[in-house]
């Protein structure tokens, strides 16, 4: 008799596992579309993307149109999952809180909830090694790019660089390039400085160092003065010498990152990408390195943007 419930025993054990193993495998209705939108080749963005890409890939082989799309970031990615051009988007803090208080760029509040907080960015002002430019404000007069048209590292450059008293399209040569067009126009002497706000390392900035020596401009004085007049969310974050082969660490700006949905996504598809996150973390990692910093206590702090209930109901189930 005990060896038939002890049989009994392990086969419920394997059907309880099988089961499981096909509910992880069932795509949630809407899943098997699955656009994510990132951010420019080259950044972290994008390469996270690839990442979530590749563990819905696995984890729902019966999906056919998971695609990864290159955008100019967080307020473009914000504009694509209002509008429903896109199913999930990475934004910086800041960007999204404009996007949830309807302020501009954006016209009246949008539908914007978190699934999860994913790392933070680092504001990363560049320079030649043997540049002039020492501080913030001897960008005046000089040509610099800003970021890409909509993206996170555009609104805070021009919230520093008006910090100073410099207006983007007064006071510098104004470029708005995406980062790969940053380094090449760095490289080539065509600007003096370029932005660009992303997470560490950052592959384009890395391999820029490895050619052409660069510096980075010290902008942790500004840390108090952005936080008093456009939110918490900022930080001093330092920028560790060994990253870029710098001379010292750099303290710049920090912003957290959130993986942002619309709030009319499904609980069920939002429940599962946010679990998906956690169990596949492995293939994050493998995508780019800042995954490694997705961890269950931080990733429920979006503030000001709302966790979607799907996200927050899984953050319960596995609450210790």
């Amino acid at each position: 008799m005990n060896w038939i419930i002890a049989v009994t025993a392990v086969l419920v054990s394997l059907a309880v596992a099988g089961a499981a193993a096909v509910a992880l495998r069932d795509p949630p209705p809407g899943l098997s579309r699955l656009v994510i939108a990132t951010g420019g080749v080259g950044g972290v963005y994008f390469n996270y993307g690839q990442g979530i890409a590749n563990a819905a890939r696995a984890a729902y082989p019966d999906a056919t149109a998971i695609t990864v799309r290159e955008t100019a970031a967080s307020v473009a990615n914000l504009g694509l999952i209002a509008e429903g051009q896109a199913d999930v988007g990475f934004t910086l803090a800041d960007s999204a809180a404009l996007a949830v208080r309807g302020e501009a760029p954006f016209v009246g509040p949008q539908p914007i909830t978190a699934l999860a907080r994913l790392y933070d960015n680092y504001t990363q002002l560049v320079v030649r090694a043997q540049s002039p430019v020492a501080e913030l404000e001897d960008l005046k007069g000089k040509p610099v790019s800003t970021g890409a048209p909509d993206s996170g590292t555009e609104l805070v450059a021009a919230r520093l660089l008006g910090l100073v008293g410099l207006q983007p399209d007064r006071d510098v040569t104004r470029h708005r390039l995406d980062l790969a067009e940053s380094v090449r126009a760095l490289e080539d002497g065509r600007i003096a400085a370029f932005f660009f706000s992303g997470g560490l390392p950052t592959a384009a900035i890395a391999d820029l160092a490895r050619r052409t020596p660069i510096r980075l401009v010290n902008l942790g004085r500004f840390v108090t003065a952005m936080r008093a007049k456009y939110g918490e969310f900022y930080s001093e974050l330092p920028v560790p010498a060994f990253v870029y082969g710098l001379v010292a660490d750099v303290a710049t700006v920090g912003v957290p990152n959130y993986l942002v949905v619309s709030s009319r996504m499904p609980e069920a598809e939002a429940y599962a990408l946010t679990r998906l996150l956690f169990e596949a973390k492995a293939t994050l990692v493998a995508a780019h390195p800042e995954a490694r910093r997705l961890n269950r206590r931080a990733a429920i702090s979006t503030y000001p943007v709302p966790l979607h209930p799907g996200a927050a109901r899984y953050y319960r189930e596995v609450k210790p």
